[in-house]
């Protein structure tokens, strides 16, 4: 991936070219807030390490800049111990920040942290064929995953099975009776709660992340995955 480094210290942006290139990255740098926000609008870079003090144009209005038009992930270069630059740059849209004098290997970690949500939301992207999306829970068929809001759910083989056949039948009642002979392959028994407890898990994880309603309960009936507004 092509990483964008802006930073006045020279030095420092050398020792980070050479580590990161090690570690199977490309990284380009500018060295005042004017190149640097000019290069992060017209390059293509998977992320931007953004110090606070530059030359120029400083790094919190290069931020406001490049969040007006283009949603890149960066992170902050901070002095040691200013609270207030951390939290003004994570207002202002920054996705992490990192205090300076750090270690090389945990600014490797912040760096892979965030290019792996990258490649993770880029392949769900590219595999719309395989997946379902109703109601901001996507349902991705060959990897039996499921998410909420792009957040993974922690589901058992049960749950998710149960969570894809309401996603696959939205705005449809579907059955317990139906749920438990495709799910798990036999009748549903007398006074058998196993169905409206592996439902109830899957609500309590979904909630989680979103409290919006999106399996209701319908009274002698079943359940209905809800499409939507």
């Amino acid at each position: 991936m092509k990483l964008l480094m802006i930073d006045d210290d020279t030095g420092l942006c050398e020792l980070l070219s050479e580590y990161l290139c090690a570690q199977g990255y490309k990284i380009e740098c500018k060295h005042d807030g004017e190149q640097g926000l000019k290069a992060a609008l017209n390059g293509d870079y998977a992320l931007i390490l953004l110090d606070v003090m530059l030359p120029k144009l400083d790094g919190f209005d290069v931020l406001k800049r490049l969040r007006q038009t283009k949603l890149t992930p960066v992170i902050m270069l901070t002095a040691k111990g200013e609270d207030f630059d951390r939290i003004f740059g994570l207002e202002l849209g920054a996705d992490d920040y990192i205090p300076k004098p750090f270690n090389h290997r945990e600014l490797l970690a912040r760096v892979k942290a965030i290019t792996r949500r990258i490649e993770h939301i880029t392949s769900l992207s590219n595999n719309q064929t395989n997946k379902l999306n109703v109601n901001n829970i996507i349902i991705n068929l060959a990897a039996r995953e499921a998410y909420v809001d792009e957040c993974k759910l922690s589901l058992t083989g049960t749950e998710y099975e149960v969570l894809a056949l309401l996603v696959k039948s939205a705005g449809q009642v579907v059955s317990k009776e139906q749920i438990s002979e495709e799910v798990l392959g036999r009748r549903l028994a007398a006074f058998d709660r196993s169905i409206d407890m592996h439902v109830s898990n899957i609500r309590k994880k979904i909630a989680e992340y979103n409290s919006t309603e999106r399996i209701k309960t319908m009274r002698g009936a079943g359940y209905v995955f809800i499409q939507g507004e």
